[in-house]
């Protein structure tokens, strides 16, 4: 059985507009994590939205195990801290709002936030934070409740490229060492490249450019200086430039690809 089951799935937000996401159909394995790929407009957000229930698909359907439905949580682009509330406290709100905070989600809590490089910012407040800080205490929240699937919208965009690389690795570790699947949007060829067990590029359309597995055994930052790497993120950097000159042109697809 599939962790998501995507099948023809259409959304347009109003009768009549163009659609944001058309007849896209896609499968994802339980043991899979999934990157969304493809040029600003194409539906990347909307897709996360529709996954995590923020909106309502126009057409088409959406299954999620129910293992795991019942057990997701979603970092947005901005951090959405709450100004009045430290970094300690706006990760242990989610608990708070659940009633299940005691200690030991505090100590799950300041677990994260040590891993995520804030132990010296526990008790400062949003305000206090770089945008880069306050993007790793939002990440720190949505992990919190221990999600069996987590879905991030460009998480690591305004990070630095060292930060950036940690929290990718980050995000690894905790995929392996929790059994955690996520849903990852980006712009980034290579991170789409480094972080996803499958991309799905998605075009100016919203409907399914191209599906693949991507499969690397080992993954560590010296990863990115191989020559299967960079082979790899080179057939993606080809795809996004067939996709600019058709639009360019303004000339239809020749084939349809179904993820």
């Amino acid at each position: 059985m599939s962790a998501i089951d995507v099948n023809q799935l259409g959304k347009r937000f109003s009768a009549g507009a163009r659609a944001v996401i058309e007849d896209l159909s896609f499968q994802v394995s339980p043991d899979e994590t999934l990157c969304l790929l493809g040029p600003s407009g194409c539906g990347k957000t909307t897709l996360l939205r529709l996954l995590m229930g923020l909106e309502q698909p126009t057409s088409g359907s959406i299954r999620i195990a129910p293992e795991l439905a019942q057990h997701m949580s979603y970092v947005f682009q901005e951090p959405r801290l709450v100004p009045w509330r430290t970094c300690l406290e706006n990760v242990l709100l989610p608990l708070q709002l659940l009633g299940r905070k005691n200690p030991a989600a505090n100590t799950r809590a300041h677990d994260l936030l040590h891993q995520l490089g804030l132990d010296e910012r526990l008790h400062h407040f949003p305000g206090e934070l770089s945008g880069g800080m306050q993007m790793r205490v939002a990440l720190a929240r949505a992990l919190v409740t221990e999600p069996r699937i987590v879905l991030l919208d460009e998480p690591f965009a305004a990070l630095d490229e060292r930060t950036r690389f940690r929290m990718q690795d980050l995000l690894l570790e905790l995929k392996s060492r929790l059994q955690l699947q996520y849903v990852f949007v980006t712009h980034s060829i290579a991170e789409a490249v480094y972080l996803g067990d499958r991309i799905l590029l998605l075009d100016r359309t919203g409907s399914a450019r191209d599906w693949r597995a991507i499969d690397f055994q080992e993954r560590d930052q010296l990863l990115k200086l191989t020559p299967a790497f960079n082979a790899v993120v080179q057939v993606y950097s080809q795809l996004f430039s067939d996709m600019e000159r058709a639009e360019a042109l303004h000339v239809p697809r020749a084939t349809e690809v179904r993820a």
